[in-house]
């Protein structure tokens, strides 16, 4: 294999330093017996050979130096355009057809390209929903343009703005690439191996997950204890899913259908805590569910908090149930939004109530004092950002833009589910 490319099953591959911890995760799961998809893992120094390539190590410096400066942000775009546009180097390209070429021919499937920087999926610092996945890949334009899009998704502004809360310089880091072949999935979902009442809660979805990771559904919820029997489930409302090729309605029997029967669910509880004994901490994952059976897809920590005993005053309030994201007291204004073009309305402080929260909102976290939406539920990518800053979210909330007062006084528990109001 070439020197920028391994396969999930090669030692090297677990190195996080080279492949990102992403792949590297996935790796020592398929590594241990765990079933992952096959495919294979592109070295950070690939992205790095062609950032040389193309000159642009004076621009990856000045896009951190000058912060938000105007001239911070011409550097940024021209990493962008660059990575974006310009040629991939011939000592990178050849030996990545290659290696996806060859993985086309033995698996007979449509790809995933998808983003493993090594800064993300650590604790404190996920970047969940943050990079770039291409999925559903057929032909080599496209395969090199995800390829292309990935690298160029360090320097996406988003991205920009979450490493600087972080403290942490673009030019520092580098982008690995992970490689496998589409699952063509009846279910997908994610898992939390500890919530804060010592269970563990499992998602689903129909179809593809990135209905769940994007907020756009409120997935099934089942709960489970730590010695991996059902506790209870509660299905939700998945009108839509996401498919190799489109997405497309749900039949109405099935949007509040449990995607998952009793033993499927205890099965894949038995994987989630397989995952949180290897790794050695809490975990969350995202999972898919084909023919033959679960397939990981993601692993990384996962951060927990105690409950929080409400005050009195809010007890014999008006209350509704939701997916917890798992972190946080917060009382503030309610602020209901519609859509994304009303959030400048939000003020420090304020609650946000959305009916979608997907991590193009990541940067209101940094201002808000909960959330609450309507969809997504607690394995969402905004889930992970919610629990890794401390902020109070509950998902799937039914009907909250309509039901919550806007201007009224909201409490949300993050950890029990619960958002409370007053006038």
């Amino acid at each position: 294999m070439h020197p920028f490319i391994f396969p999930l099953t090669a030692p090297e591959a677990m190195d996080a330093g080279r492949f990102g911890p992403k792949a590297a995760n996935l790796a020592r799961l398929g590594q241990a017996g765990l079933p992952i998809p096959s495919g294979f893992c592109v070295d950070a120094e690939a992205y790095l050979t062609q950032v040389r390539a193309l000159g642009l190590e004076a621009d990856a410096r000045g896009a951190f130096s000058a912060e938000e400066s105007p001239q911070a942000r011409r550097h940024a775009l021209a990493m962008k355009l660059g990575l974006l546009d310009q040629p991939i180097a011939p000592t990178v390209l050849d030996p990545l057809l290659a290696a996806w070429r060859e993985l086309k021919t033995k698996t007979g499937a449509l790809t995933v390209v998808r983003s493993s920087a090594l800064v993300e999926d650590r604790f404190g610092s996920s970047f969940a929903g943050q990079f770039e996945s291409f999925l559903g890949i057929e032909s080599e334009a496209d395969f090199i343009t995800a390829i292309r899009s990935c690298w160029g998704a360090l320097w996406a502004t988003r991205a920009l703005r979450y490493m600087a809360t972080h403290d942490i310089d673009p030019a520092d880091t580098a982008m690995g690439i992970l490689v496998q072949p589409l699952i063509s999935a009846r279910a997908s979902g994610g898992g939390l191996s500890e919530a804060a009442d010592g269970t563990m809660t499992l998602s689903a979805t129909w179809g593809l997950g990135s209905a769940i990771a994007q907020g756009e559904v409120t997935p099934d919820r089942y709960e489970l204890s730590r010695d991996g029997a059902l506790v209870s489930i509660t299905p939700g409302r998945k009108d839509h899913q996401v498919g190799c090729i489109h997405t497309q309605a749900v039949p109405a029997a099935m949007v509040s259908e449990p995607c998952l029967s009793e033993s499927q669910a205890t099965e894949l509880g038995k994987l989630l805590r397989k995952v949180e004994d290897l790794m050695g901490m809490p975990v969350e994952i995202e999972w898919a569910m084909d023919g033959s059976g679960f397939q990981l897809l993601q692993a990384r920590p996962l951060h927990t908090q105690v409950a929080t005993t409400p005050d009195a005053i809010w007890l014999h309030r008006p209350r509704l149930n939701g997916h917890a994201a798992g972190v946080g007291w917060g009382e503030g204004r309610a602020c209901v939004v519609q859509c994304e073009c009303e959030l400048s309305r939000v003020a420090p402080g304020d609650i946000l109530v959305t009916r979608v929260a997907g991590p193009a909102l990541s940067h209101i976290l940094t201002r808000v004092a909960g959330v609450v939406a309507e969809r997504g539920g607690s394995t969402s990518h905004m889930a992970s950002l919610a629990r890794e800053r401390g902020i109070p979210m509950v998902l799937g909330v039914l009907d909250a833009t309509l039901r919550i007062p806007d201007g009224s006084t909201v409490a949300v528990d993050g950890v029990a589910g619960v958002v409370r109001w007053m006038n």
